[in-house]
């Protein structure tokens, strides 16, 4: 039984097979093609011991072997590559099926190829995940068949194994190389207006063509006779949190990715961006209860810290208590701070149920709210309506636009900024707005 378990025959053959028993069929018909029908069995069967012995003959004649990242980056393509090689004489057609994570749900997956005698080649695919967690991949079945096309073989290669999902490190090397890059002001990545400088001095310098007038040291102009300016600098070691909600409303999917795992990964590009700004980065996230607290620090290993701290994010999408959520930052965040919280309201009910702990925590630390655009209605209001019923949909649609927008004000009155964006444009909105507070040294 060992023997014939890698033993497949192929299509072709049954395709043969069903073109001689037409045959058989018409020489009822025609008696000449009796005897052909004799002759295509006899040449089926010697292809098909010919085929069997060119494929079968020795051993160890397909060597495979699946190259897997050490993780993968949530919501980004990730490479899988296989490498194959032929220690058969001929050149040999292949067809690869590889037993891919279940989370996929991909059930006809297959790559065919063909490779030279004595030839290796890698091949590549992408899979782009859409949760954190274990990602377990099967076997690596490769069915071998020659020109013939009759039989194949099958050859099983890597076992069970696991890559782990984390949040999005693809594009925090991206915005990293964007931002951090003083030069991206130039180029209109960076969305800041200066409106001032901070206040941290940091020296005197000559004046040059561009500088501000405001900022001329009039003392040291008449001691050198040349005019010399101050020059500031962003103030540095500032604490920054980012506070994410995993209550229900975090649940909505977009592109197959969760408004959360969108934060989580916003999260994660925007502590790397304060750390090499020079400020402290911590975060925590919450919903029935506060947990993944990371204290707001800046050290070589904060970094890794908070990347396994949101790969461990869990949650049951319950409803997010807004009250315990003040209680813990009240204890745990004593110095004044910026505050990046990422949730989302659909209406303004929602909102002032929990503005009274929204203001509270704007009292002692410059709070930013982070809510979301639902690209949906979007699409639903630039529709034309043609029926009643589009009618009604979108007047509904634009009254949700709009209580978004009012949304925005109210949290304007009491001194709160926010942060109304489309999913896709999270990471870069909030890294302006950031990089705003920074520039105009509000915190």
């Amino acid at each position: 039984m060992k023997f014939f378990k890698p033993f497949y025959i192929q299509p072709r053959f049954f395709y043969a097979g069903i073109g001689i028993v037409v045959l058989f069929g018409l020489s009822y018909f025609v008696p000449i093609l009796f005897s052909f029908a004799q002759l295509s069995i006899l040449m089926l069967s010697f292809f098909f011991l010919l085929d069997f012995l060119i494929v079968f003959t020795g051993r160890n004649r397909i060597e495979g072997h699946r190259m897997l990242p050490e993780k993968f980056s949530n919501g980004d393509p990730n490479n899988v590559g296989l490498e194959i090689k032929n220690n058969y004489p001929i050149m040999i057609h292949l067809e690869i099926i590889d037993e891919i994570p279940e989370q996929f749900q991909v059930r006809d997956f297959k790559i065919s190829d063909k490779i030279r005698s004595r030839e290796s080649k890698t091949l590549q695919y992408n899979l782009k995940p859409t949760q954190r967690g274990e990602y377990h991949f099967g076997a690596l079945n490769i069915y071998a068949s020659s020109i013939l096309g009759l039989v194949a073989k099958r050859f099983v290669f890597d076992g069970d194994a696991m890559v782990p999902t984390y949040p999005s490190f693809k594009q925090l090397k991206k915005f990293e190389l964007l931002n951090i890059n003083q030069n991206a002001l130039e180029y209109g990545i960076k969305k800041v207006r200066r409106l001032g400088h901070t206040m941290e001095f940091e020296q005197i310098k000559e004046y040059v063509t561009g500088d501000d007038l405001r900022t001329i040291n009039w003392k040291a102009t008449a001691k050198r006779n040349q005019l010399m300016v101050n020059q500031f600098q962003d103030e540095k070691s500032q604490p920054i949190y980012s506070i994410i909600d995993k209550g229900r409303v975090m649940k909505m999917p977009f592109e197959g990715l969760s408004l959360l795992d969108y934060a989580i990964n916003a999260t994660l590009v925007i502590s790397n961006v304060a750390l090499k700004k020079h400020d402290k980065a911590g975060m925590l996230s919450f919903s029935k209860k506060v947990e993944n607290l990371v204290v707001a620090e800046r050290r070589s290993s904060q970094m890794q810290l908070i990347l396994e701290s949101l790969y461990n994010v869990k949650t049951d999408f319950f409803e997010s208590d807004y009250s315990r959520l003040y209680g813990n930052v009240k204890r745990n965040i004593t110095h004044r701070s910026l505050i990046l919280l990422y949730t989302n309201f659909e209406t303004l009910d929602s909102l002032n149920r929990q503005l009274p702990y929204l203001k509270a925590m704007a009292k002692s630390h410059l709070l930013v709210i982070i809510f979301f655009k639902n690209t949906e209605l979007d699409t639903l209001i630039k529709n034309k309506a043609e029926t009643v019923q589009q009618v009604y949909d979108k007047v509904i649609a634009e009254k949700f636009d709009f209580e978004k927008r009012l949304i925005v004000n109210e949290l304007k009155k009491y001194g709160i900024h926010s942060i109304l964006t489309t999913p896709e444009s999270l990471t870069i909105n909030t890294i302006n707005t950031y990089l705003e507070i920074k520039a105009r040294g509000l915190l």
